[in-house]
């Protein structure tokens, strides 16, 4: 069988996440990495196994090694759309870090571009591929809540003495509209939390969102306190509530952030009780009905698992030719999620979206 070459374009510290299915998977191999940086993009390579002759600094020298079958794209925001336009037309499969783009114009052209060069086109999203994430939508799928009628989400963001050392050139970019598309907790963040109000109750109908502002450092506004609220069909309901708390210490590894998910249905109720990190020392899953609460957690929790099995799902889809998820059409849904919460802020208006 041959191997999937794999190139990173991007290698800043989420990238360490993404290559852990690769680096672990006997059919798959990572070939080369590019960064605007040349000594992180070292740092990575050389830590993945990659020749020195390639690693780069500008990611047109990826892409034109002949030996490259797939691109992961870990860029911010708004370079994700020339950087797929460009794989696409290099004739690279592309996996690219969520949201896929700053319209929904873009992410059209993003698909297209990708159809008609014949390669597939995933839009990175690891939420809905969290153990606990893919236990409750396994528990719902055989019918032991009955029909959903509403998804609850809460994200609470702090601060923590174990989180990432991200440094503040790496963030600024999450602070600025113009290249992250939104905020970093209701735009960036925020589209795992469409996603799994995607991936459990389908496209919304409408949505509609008050965003507040929270100024974490000079010159850094967050995007908190916020309610995001969704009309899906047939007369069901959701909501996504973020929330920045300066002085709540979290316990994680990754992010200081930890979320829960709430889902209700005909004769019963689920809960995902974590996510980055533990703010509660309860089973990942517990469900409730007919009277009696059962719990599960003979799952990994761990945050990197949603990575790894996101990839994973990739590499099959990969040798097997079938569709990824997200696909780029599914993607596109989940944008459109995120960007009618922007603009139902902005009008103080429910958004339709149709």
């Amino acid at each position: 069988m041959d191997k999937l070459r794999v190139g990173f374009i991007g290698t800043g510290r989420i990238s360490d996440l993404h290559a852990l299915a690769y680096l672990d998977d006997p059919r798959t191999e990572i070939v080369a990495v590019c960064d605007r940086s040349i000594e992180l993009a070292r740092t990575r390579g050389r830590a993945w196994g990659v020749p020195d002759s390639r690693m780069f600094s500008d990611y047109n020298d990826l892409l034109a090694l002949d030996d490259i079958d797939l691109v992961e794209i870990l860029l911010p925001h708004h370079l994700h759309y020339q950087a797929t336009l460009d794989a696409a037309a290099a004739g690279k499969h592309v996996s690219v870090q969520k949201p896929m783009a700053l319209t929904v114009v873009q992410a059209d052209a993003m698909i297209d571009a990708t159809r008609q060069a014949g390669v597939l086109f995933k839009v990175y999203e690891n939420f809905i591929f969290y153990p606990p994430v893919q236990r409750a939508k396994a528990l719902i799928d055989s019918g032991e809540i009955g029909d959903l009628l509403t998804i609850r989400i809460k994200s609470n963001s702090g601060v923590s003495p174990t989180e990432w050392d991200v440094p503040n050139s790496a963030l600024a970019w999450r602070y600025d509209p113009e290249e992250c598309g939104g905020g970093p907790l209701v735009f960036d963040d925020g589209h795992h939390k469409f996603a799994l109000g995607w991936h459990f109750m389908g496209m919304a109908e409408q949505v509609h969102a008050w965003i507040g502002s929270t100024e974490v450092s000079p010159g850094m506004i967050l995007d908190a306190p916020a309610i995001v609220s969704w009309k899906f069909p047939n007369n069901r309901y959701g909501s996504l509530e973020a929330v920045y708390s300066p002085e709540l210490v979290l316990d994680t590894r990754q992010y200081a952030q930890d979320d829960r998910v709430e889902l209700t249905g005909t004769k019963g109720v689920i809960w995902v009780t974590r996510g980055h990190g533990k703010m509660m020392d309860l089973p990942p899953v517990v469900m409730y009905k007919d009277r009696q609460t059962r719990s599960f957690s003979d799952m990994p929790v761990g945050w990197e698992h949603s990575f790894i099995n996101s990839t994973r799902h990739f590499i099959d889809a990969y040798f097997a030719s079938e569709a990824p998820k997200l696909t780029g059409e599914e993607g596109r849904d989940v944008l459109r999620f995120a960007l009618a919460a922007q603009e139902s802020a902005r009008t103080g208006q429910a958004v339709a979206l149709f």
